[in-house]
């Protein structure tokens, strides 16, 4: 199997095949989030979206942790007395935690260690998760007397109310078992096996015909904040338009 590795200062990238695995690479900082490695991994995933040559991403973290969530070193700088940094700062971890939905091809999220504050908005983020039995997963964030305010959406959407408040006002780290209880996780595996068995969900996702793919994807996020008759409208337009799927397959 062909691959291709790319690696900068924060991030490395590589190709297997068809399929993309994106590497948070701040192992020093246990991966927390710099502008510098949240700018980096947008610009990642932008790409490997708009690469005809990839159908499917697995984003990773190297390698004593996924995430640790916000580099809390950058917070000195990051205050109402520099607000247009506090600005730029705030757009681009929004649109960071909430791209994964909406690129045309599938995320998996390979989560072992720490995926705390940032780095759970991420794990959780992805189409699916797989953790390793080391997970360590949760929102400390209001123990530091900070607001989980761009990963709590997605948090919300997740998990029922109750238990996503739980989660964000007490800052309970669970494991990778009750990480699966409660549906945020999609596999649990021995840490050694975690990048393995997400590579194997995308190349599954990676031999679909991608526009079906594609179609699968944006409709399954699309009914789900629609009224039923709506969801249901938008689901009749893309069962029409499918049709034609199979004369474009590649």
């Amino acid at each position: 199997m062909m691959q291709q590795t790319v690696q900068s200062a924060v991030l490395l990238v590589e190709d297997r095949g068809a399929v993309r695995i994106i590497t948070l690479n701040r192992p020093d900082k246990l991966n927390a989030l710099n502008t510098a490695l949240t700018q980096a991994l947008h610009d990642a995933l932008m790409a490997a979206d708009h690469d005809d040559a990839i159908r499917a991403i697995v984003l990773a973290g190297n390698p004593r942790g996924f995430c640790a969530g916000a580099d809390l070193s950058e917070f000195s700088t990051l205050t109402p007395a520099n607000q247009d940094l506090v600005d730029k700062r705030a757009d681009l971890t929004c649109r960071t935690q909430a791209m994964m939905q909406g690129l045309s091809k599938p995320v998996v999220s390979a989560v072992c260690g720490p995926a705390v504050g940032g780095g759970a908005g991420l794990a959780i983020g992805a189409d699916m998760m797989v953790a390793g039995t080391n997970l360590k997963f949760g929102y400390p964030e209001l123990k530091h007397s900070i607001v989980p305010a761009l990963v709590m959406t997605g948090l919300q959407r997740s998990l029922g109310r109750k238990a996503a408040f739980e989660m964000v006002s007490l800052g309970r780290l669970i494991g990778a078992e009750e990480a699966f209880q409660l549906g945020l996780a999609n596999r649990v595996v021995d840490p050694d096996a975690v990048l393995d068995t997400a590579v194997g969900i995308a190349e599954q996702w990676a031999s679909a015909n991608p526009q079906a793919m594609a179609a699968v994807k944006t409709l399954y996020y699309t009914v789900a904040d629609l009224p039923y008759d709506q969801a249901m409208a938008a689901g009749r337009a893309v069962n029409a338009r499918m049709r034609g799927f199979r004369e474009t397959q590649s």
